[in-house]
């Protein structure tokens, strides 16, 4: 078997295009606002990717690069400002954060209406509760990817590989919501291999590189790998150890160029949605 490729660069350019034909018929720019402490590099590129895209769709972004020593409570300060900014409909505070600031200070302070990134504990709540509300992108981005690929998720036994707040719980949340039957497999399980092996849809967000090997894999499941991982030869790889997957499944995202593109074209989508929800529109 040689495993179909579930090509989430193509997904997100079409996404993006639509996007960009629904502002162009606004009478307005919806504004999104990017808020970075420090110089990690990771997050310099991926900030300047946003700022890319964003403009490209049509919207008012910017970003608020802060120094390193930044307080908290300078911060903060700088998001309560954004929150009472009318032009501004999407605040996305950049992780990681340098360790004198806490995430959770800065994640809570944002504006739930504005919270593009959906990690404020109203929105998360929001999710659990089946209730509409912004998503956090990267979980809504692999939803995208198997509606457009046309994977069958009622009544499907699907697995989540990883319980954080970004990505493992919301991604459960919502393929609960699709009707599929769920479990997430973290740290803590017992025989893991053997959870991922009764997977009909495998969603591997653990950060580690290639950690889901071939045989983990039930054969002709769809495996979505939203890790990215560096190695030391300086190669990009995922959380599945891709060659052996592709000899077993059925369908599965490439990294890069899988559940990366679409976690920015997603967030392009929330600040549209938060643009449009908060001028009643």
């Amino acid at each position: 078997m040689s495993a179909r490729i579930l090509d989430g660069k193509a997904i997100a350019a079409r996404l993006r295009a639509r996007l960009a034909e629904r502002v162009a018929a606004l009478p307005f720019r919806p504004g999104l606002r990017v808020v970075r402490v420090g110089d990690d590099p990771a997050s310099g590129v991926y900030v300047r990717n946003k700022d890319r895209a964003a403009q490209e769709v049509g919207f008012d972004s910017a970003t608020i690069h802060l120094p390193a020593d930044t307080t908290e409570a300078a911060l903060l300060a700088t998001i309560a400002a954004l929150n009472a900014d009318a032009a501004v409909d999407g605040i996305l505070v950049q992780l990681p954060l340098p360790p004198q600031i806490r995430a959770e200070a800065a994640i809570a302070a944002v504006d739930p209406a504005k919270d593009v990134d959906g990690f404020h504990p109203l929105n998360a709540g929001r999710l659990a509760a089946g209730q509409p509300g912004l998503v956090p992108c990267t979980p809504r981005g692999v939803m995208h990817i198997l509606a457009e690929s046309g994977v069958a998720l009622r009544g499907a036994r699907a697995v989540v590989l990883g319980r954080s707040q970004i990505v493992g719980r919301p991604m459960a949340q919502l393929l609960l919501g699709a009707d599929c039957t769920v479990t997430v497999a973290h740290s803590r399980t017992r025989d893991i291999a053997a959870e991922c092996r009764r997977a009909e849809v495998l969603v591997a967000a653990v950060g580690r590189p290639e950690m889901v090997r071939g045989d983990w894999i039930a054969p002709g499941a769809v495996v979505v790998d939203v890790g990215i991982n560096r190695l030391a030869d300086g190669r990009l790889v995922g959380d599945v150890a891709f060659a052996e997957a592709c000899a077993v499944a059925g369908a599965i995202t490439p990294v890069p160029g899988g559940v990366g593109p679409m976690t920015i074209a997603c967030l392009l989508e929330n600040t549209l949605e938060a643009a449009l929800a908060r001028r009643g529109t």
